[in-house]
């Protein structure tokens, strides 16, 4: 089950330099991730400055 990121997203970009897999890129608004990519290791969870990352 691949992680999802929130409209509290602030686009800091913090999350697509952590993940291992590169599953995070920058949407239109907020960024995205590629649930087929992810690997549920929660390294985005982590740096996300403003918790808008969870599991889906």
């Amino acid at each position: 089950m691949a992680h999802i990121i929130s409209a509290e997203c602030i686009s800091c970009g913090a999350c697509e330099a952590e993940c291992p897999t590169a599953a995070i890129s920058e949407g239109d608004t907020i960024y995205v991730i590629d649930a087929d990519a992810c690997i549920d290791c929660g390294a985005c969870v982590d740096v996300c400055p403003v918790d808008a990352i969870s599991p889906e």
